[in-house]
């Protein structure tokens, strides 16, 4: 058969077409058209499987035609061929089986052991390891018997994959490196890309990443030389997957976008719905909620189509992690229960023990500390059982802040000092922090203050350990995530203790830890691509992304249901006390060539001595702080540091609501504002004085520089200081105003470099909703010498960062839009496009 006689039959959707195209070419009714069929539904398959199956049935066609059982039975091995790229592995199974039966009666040992080798993906698939072994060494038999070389081959890659699905990834390698070289020498392109992907595979799971990055790429390349489309999704996949785990979310979710369009315009169902699985796993852990839920729940539609337990399973947790964050907790409660059904059927006891974490956290949260308590107490029992003792561990601590708010402080206390001396043992920083803490809330509760603050500042020593390691908590949710009620705690502690100056030194650092510390943990999933400036931080860089495939790995070991190894898992943890030490290291080296890249790295802060020549005799830093619903401010100038209370943030979040609502209207057009005004101004002025008397009124005789930096925190990051009123002034008419995140943040921006001393950049995007902003950017642009004008279209990202560094001034009027869901993805449109606070990083300005 021709290729252009295949193609046009591949073409024919119906059974009517086939049939009138079969029956005008009598010449094709034979065996041989059958296995030349066959031949091509094997290639088409790696292509297009809807044309694959065309030829499958075309050739079911001519054998019931011929009616000879060695080509009903190659035409059975073609449908199960497709069935199997479909997902569909049962209904391969069938086929397999009956065309296995159909060549051993008529003594086709070479078809019967090629067959053999077909089916055992599907099993593997299925989970059928034993049958799947079986079936290799009976085709091992016969492929030996006759000498079949290729066909070795291409079992060596099917036992390889046996081995690959338990995770016994020092087996799978050899075989598929033996494989590989044959492929190399005889076989067909679609064997030879299967290797290298299968290699690269491994190659993860042994922690080998720059080969298997390399690996991958070569795989990609060959592909798309070879027109093997499925293959090159494969690829784009696994390389998506690898930059996931290196913690490369950006890239790693490019790729994953890419690759899911190629799947469906492809068919390929099954790595479609694996790209919305992992990618629905990077937007939990970012904190994009809805994005994670729309992308799990496709994973689970697709899944349970194909019928794949275990993927189902993972998919419907996730849905209910990211249900339960947006308000639906009744549902998660649901999608929680159907996940444990399907790993309880799958005989995976670590993930129903996280299943029931998980549902204990929500219950928790919504006050439902009974049934919390049940879950916690099982889900403990079976970690213990399946002996991962970390996740026992977290299970134990959520008991005892049960028992805490429960006012059982012996029993909290002697849970947490045993989860203490656990942690320190098996060098868990993580655990160590979670334990002190909530010792420091038990010595609270007893009214123990001194023992609290030792036990807060413990806890925070193990913070700065986890700042060492950069180490994710492998539960993505667990209830002690937010660090900063850790800082609120000795904030207040050291307030409380307040005698001295070094008290008040303290309690300030605090605070200032609590801010870097925050914005550490924000821009921490986007470190693996910020831009290295120098060979000591591009080795942090490196050491980033080695470390999160190590975490990565050991959480995806102890998730296992079986076959996990000991050895293994003694192994990565070995490796990554091993790249932890090299990562303090470096941070350590970086800070002396980079400290900027250094400090966003860890969350470094600096010390008053430090800040304060950066402050200036000229100027006073009000940084603000928010901590178990009380507003306090510090105070450091050239001669001044203090730490004051405000009062409750209750009242500040209502006045600001009141003043967000005022200025609201003015989008009601300027015929309303104009019929308003008076009131409008009135009610604006109220609200700015109300703000004024609890922010600025208790602190204002203190203010004695005419400049001030202000740091806000929580909602004051939305409150135009410069705007307060105290009645006949506003606070820019007494001072001139800036911000500032953090003091620390600050002195870096006070002690970098001065870049241009001349020249400005101008930037407006207008749109129908504010069309005055070209007159805002014409009008700065004449006012500011040697200003570079870019309007519309053409006030691009590229010309941010190709004139800003050179720039005096960048001003920027254009729509902002802020994501209150994750502040961090917020952003300014501009002529191409949005360009997010993770972006304005890597511009030099």
């Amino acid at each position: 058969m021709t290729d252009a006689l295949a193609g046009r039959l591949a073409n024919l959707t119906t059974a009517a077409a086939r049939a009138r195209f079969l029956r005008a070419r009598p010449d094709l009714l034979q065996p041989a058209a059958v296995d030349d069929l066959y031949g091509r539904v094997v290639r088409f398959a790696r292509i297009d499987v809807r044309q694959a199956n065309h030829l499958a049935l075309a050739a079911r066609w001519i054998a019931d035609r011929l009616d000879d059982d060695g080509s009903r039975a190659q035409s059975l091995r073609a449908e199960g061929h497709v069935r199997f790229m479909r997902g569909e592995y049962g209904r391969a199974l069938r086929r397999y089986d009956a065309a296995g039966r159909l060549f051993q009666q008529a003594g086709r040992e070479v078809d019967l052991a090629r067959t053999l080798n077909g089916s055992i993906q599907s099993l593997i698939s299925l989970g059928r390891y034993a049958e799947a072994h079986a079936a290799a060494r009976k085709a091992r038999i016969l492929f030996e018997r006759h000498g079949v070389v290729l066909g070795l081959a291409r079992l060596d890659t099917n036992v390889g994959n046996i081995f690959l699905r338990q995770d016994r990834f020092d087996k799978a390698l050899p075989l598929y490196e033996r494989a590989y070289e044959q492929f190399v020498r005889m076989g067909e392109p679609q064997d030879v890309a299967a290797a290298l992907i299968n290699i690269a595979l491994c190659c993860i799971n042994l922690n080998d990443f720059d080969r298997a990055l390399t690996t991958y790429r070569e795989a990609r390349t060959y592909c798309e030389r070879h027109g093997l489309a499925l293959l090159v999704v494969q690829a784009d996949y696994n390389i998506a997957y690898l930059y996931y785990l290196r913690g490369e979310y950006t890239h790693a979710l490019d790729h994953y976008r890419a690759a899911r369009e190629h799947s469906e315009r492809i068919g390929d169902r099954y790595h479609s719905a694996l790209c919305d699985l992992d990618g629905s796993e990077i937007h939990l852990e970012l904190n994009l909620r809805r994005e994670a839920a729309d992308m799990a729940d496709r994973a689970r539609a697709r899944f349970g189509e194909l019928r794949m337990v275990y993927e189902e399973a993972k998919a419907l947790t996730t849905l209910a992690l990211a249900t339960s964050h947006q308000g639906g907790v009744r549902r998660a409660r649901t999608l929680f229960g159907r996940a444990r059904r399907l790993f309880a059927h799958e005989r995976n006891t670590p993930w129903r023990a996280l299943v029931d974490y998980y549902e204990a956290l929500v219950h928790y949260r919504g006050g439902e500390h009974n049934h919390a308590r049940q879950l916690a107490a099982r889900a403990k029992r079976m970690f213990a059982r399946v002996s991962v003792p970390v996740r026992a561990a977290s299970c134990e601590l959520l008991l005892a802040r049960l028992n805490l708010d429960a006012h059982r402080l012996q029993a909290a206390e002697h849970a947490c000092r045993a989860v203490a001396a656990g942690a320190a043992a098996a060098q868990a920083p993580m655990l160590a922090y979670q334990a002190r803490f909530l010792l420091g809330l038990v010595r609270e509760a007893r009214g123990d203050r001194a023992g609290a603050l030792d036990e807060f500042t413990r806890a925070r020593e193990s913070v700065e350990e986890l700042r060492s390691r950069l180490q994710v908590d492998g539960f993505r949710v667990a209830f002690l995530e937010d660090k900063q009620a850790l800082y609120e705690s000795l904030v207040l502690a050291s307030i409380r203790q307040m005698g001295t100056s070094g008290d008040v030194e303290a309690a300030f650092g605090y605070i200032e830890q609590a801010k870097s510390r925050n914005l550490a943990d924000l821009i921490a999933f986007r470190a693996a691509s910020l831009s290295p400036r120098g060979g000591a931080s591009r080795e942090v860089t490196e050491l980033r992304q080695n470390l999160n495939s190590l975490y990565r790995q050991l959480q995806l070991d102890e998730s296992r249901p079986k076959g996990r190894s000991a050895g293994r898992e003694r192994g990565l943890r070995q490796r990554i006390g091993a790249a932890e030490q090299r990562l303090s290291h470096a941070l350590q080296e970086v800070r002396r060539t980079d400290e900027e890249f250094s400090t966003l790295q860890s969350g470094a802060t600096f010390g008053v001595d430090e800040i304060r020549p950066s402050v200036g005799d000229d100027a006073m830093l009000l940084e603000y702080y928010q901590a178990r619903g009380q507003i306090y401010v510090g105070m450091l100038g050239a001669n001044v540091l203090d730490i004051m209370p405000l009062g409750p943030i209750a009242p500040v979040r209502n006045q600001l609501r009141l003043l967000q609502f005022q200025l609201s209207k003015f989008r009601l057009g300027p015929d309303f504002i104009r019929s308003v005004d008076v009131q409008l101004q009135a009610a604006t002025q109220t609200h700015l004085r109300q703000l004024y008397d609890t922010l600025i009124a208790p602190i204002r005789d203190r203010l004695r520089a005419p400049h001030l930096v202000v740091v806000p925190h929580d909602v004051l990051h939305a409150l135009p200081f410069h705007a307060l009123f105290d009645g006949a002034h506003y606070l820019v008419d007494e001072f001139s105003v800036s911000y500032a995140p953090s003091a620390s943040v600050y002195h870096l921006c006070r002690t970098k470099p001065r870049g241009s001393t001349a020249g400005a950049l101008v930037l407006g995007v207008p749109d129908v909703l504010a069309p005055s902003i070209a007159d805002e950017a014409e009008s700065v642009a004449e006012a500011l010498r040697d200003a570079r004008l870019f309007l519309g279209t053409q006030a691009t990202s590229e010309q941010l960062r190709r004139h800003g560094a050179a720039s005096r001034f960048v001003h920027i009027a254009a729509h902002g839009v802020f994501r209150r869901d994750n502040p961090m993805f917020s952003s300014i449109r501009l002529g191409d496009g949005p360009i997010s606070v993770y972006d304005l990083y890597e511009l030099q300005l």
